[in-house]
């Protein structure tokens, strides 16, 4: 599957895709992927959802001059966000996503202003733009692969993937973990601060909430940094249960 994607507001932005694998980017997202870099799609699975979201058939309405049928999942818990999805009544798409908070308040919306289903995109529609920069190979890493754990993570979630890269700014290398309950997803980054003096800190955009937490372990300080759409008491509470696989963190 190829897919090639435009940002039309603000900064110009372009990121073409094989297989869910960035071929190429432009913009500030160049400095920020690498090859073998893969943004996986996700499939809904309304029975593992269950668990966390009650999941709702609440009507029918209408996206892009198309039929749809809205579906609410509310979370069971506090860690996560609610969404309003609605979703296009021949194809399942989702034409449209709200994402609400604790009290209903409107976070984030997604929605399509125009899509047609039915005409096949021409070859010519799918290769990149002038500016769009092969993915860099990544860098041949002699360290070893960081090991961390979490004491503590929300109902649902668990680590789909782990990674670690070097650092752009300080060439140290960072330990990256990305988990999901299938629905939402966050980060968490872990960067050795060999003596730096850096503060916590903890901020919110939208439904994107980044904590920075220092936690000391046997080989140092490190910084934990949350990014993702999570509460942002959940997020401050999984930065303080990271652990260094070897020996228990303290903060």
């Amino acid at each position: 599957m190829r897919e090639r994607l435009l940002q039309l507001d603000g900064p110009t932005q372009e990121v073409v895709r094989v297989n869910g694998r960035a071929q190429c980017v432009s913009g500030s997202l160049s400095d920020q992927m690498s090859d073998g870099q893969v943004w996986p799609a996700r499939a809904l699975d309304a029975k593992q959802l269950s668990e966390w979201y009650d999941l709702r058939l609440a009507g029918e309405s209408r996206v892009a001059g198309r039929p749809a049928v809205v579906l609410t999942l509310t979370p069971r818990d506090q860690h996560r966000y609610g969404f309003e999805l609605h979703l296009d009544s021949e194809t399942g798409l989702p034409l449209k996503s709200l994402l609400l908070g604790d009290k209903g308040q409107l976070l984030e919306r997604f929605q399509f202003t125009r899509i047609d289903t039915a005409t096949a995109l021409a070859d010519a529609d799918l290769q990149p733009g002038s500016s769009c920069k092969a993915v860099r190979t990544a860098e041949a890493k002699d360290d070893k692969p960081a090991s961390w754990r979490s004491d503590w993570l929300p109902p649902g979630f668990s680590l789909t993937s782990a990674q670690v890269r070097r650092s752009p700014a300080s060439a140290e290398p960072v330990s990256s973990l990305l988990y999901s309950d299938g629905l939402a997803r966050f980060s968490v980054f872990l960067e050795p601060l060999h003596g730096a003096v850096v503060e916590d800190a903890r901020s919110q955009l939208g439904p994107t909430v980044m904590v920075s937490k220092r936690v000391s372990t046997a080989d140092g300080d490190v910084m934990v940094t949350v990014v993702g759409e999570i509460p942002l008491g959940t997020a401050e509470r999984v930065a303080l249960s990271m652990r260094a696989a070897e020996a228990t963190a303290t903060q």
